[in-house]
């Protein structure tokens, strides 16, 4: 496993980090809790060391699970979780005030129970899990923060930037305040690469890719007759024709394989790992051959030029999300 910093935190953390909403099991089916631990554990043994999860991952299921795997481990794997916001609208919608979101005392419970979800005395990093820059501005947000870190309750601070919106948090970030922002990142939307990541570089603010596989699309598993079990939220994202649009799309970048990349799983992570500016990529993983497989990427080898410029024409600009 290779290492990279984790922007001006302080750490170095795997590359290819551990994607826990899967184990959350409120919203992805096909795996139990022993099959997440066992994923948890073959996980740490090949190497990672960071865990992105959240409050909302099966209402604090997916940090219970972690805080099974963090005993006895404390120093040795770094965890991220996320503040959601009190009115339950992911994205935020332009023109909601911050209170209605994130106001302080809610932020500050949310902190609290995720201490105790996770058995841990601090938090490595906690985030919110949306975000509006019309709320950069609002002191109360950035003294809550500060409070939170004076009080030895999380060691950094972060952004899940909102689907498919880069730049949505450049406001924040220039408050100073911000250590890390976790966005959509792969083949397909590539827009960080604009405003965002050199920003981020300059500043030394960490990057967290998340979505490398555009929720499967990517892997090439998503088939026009493809079949998700009735609970799996995928059949929304991928409802009408979308999984048509997909097939014919990644068909295309099928093409592109070979010695550099013999897999569109491989081919995803390893486009997104040959930015210096990532510091890790989080891909859901909830069974061993996931892990296996995903870590298997972190080798120190990155995409030539000549096919990072080949797959700048697969751009795909949507929101099957919000759309």
């Amino acid at each position: 496993m290779k290492f990279r910093p984790l922007g001006k935190i302080g750490i170095n953390v795997s590359e290819i980090g551990f994607g826990a909403w899967g184990i959350g099991a409120d919203m992805w089916k096909g795996s139990t809790d022993k099959e997440a631990m066992n994923a948890l554990r073959k996980a740490v043994d090949l190497g990672v060391n960071f865990f992105d999860t959240a409050l909302a991952y099966g209402g604090g299921h997916s940090e219970r699970l972690l805080s099974k795997l963090y005993r006895g481990m404390k120093g040795k794997i770094f965890i991220a979780t996320k503040v959601p916001p009190k009115n339950r609208q992911w994205p935020a919608r332009p023109g909601v005030p911050f209170n209605e979101a994130f106001p302080k005392n809610y932020i500050i419970e949310s902190a609290n129970l995720s201490l105790k979800n996770l058995g841990v005395e601090r938090i490595d990093l906690l985030q919110f899990h949306v975000w509006s820059d019309e709320w950069a501005d609002v002191e109360e947000i950035w003294d809550t923060v500060r409070r939170l870190k004076s009080d030895g309750k999380i060691r950094a601070f972060g952004i899940s930037i909102n689907d498919h919106e880069p730049e949505s948090a450049l406001k924040a970030a220039r408050t100073g305040l911000v250590d890390s922002f976790q966005v959509i990142y792969n083949i397909f939307d590539q827009s960080p690469e604009e405003e965002l990541f050199p920003f981020c570089q300059k500043n030394n603010i960490a990057v967290i890719a998340r979505v490398p596989f555009d929720e499967g699309g990517l892997t090439g598993r998503i088939r026009p007759d493809t079949v998700f079990m009735k609970e799996d939220w995928r059949n929304d994202y991928f409802r009408g024709d979308r999984k048509q649009q997909v097939y014919d799309r990644v068909e295309k970048l099928k093409l592109l394989l070979g010695p550099e990349a013999k897999t569109l799983a491989e081919l995803s992570l390893r486009f997104i790992l040959s930015r210096p500016v990532v510091s890790t990529v989080i891909p859901g993983m909830r069974t061993i051959p996931n892990v296996e497989t995903n870590t298997a990427v972190s080798d120190g080898k990155v995409l030539s030029e000549k096919l990072l410029k080949e797959l700048k024409k697969h751009k795909w600009p949507r929101n099957f999300y919000g759309e």
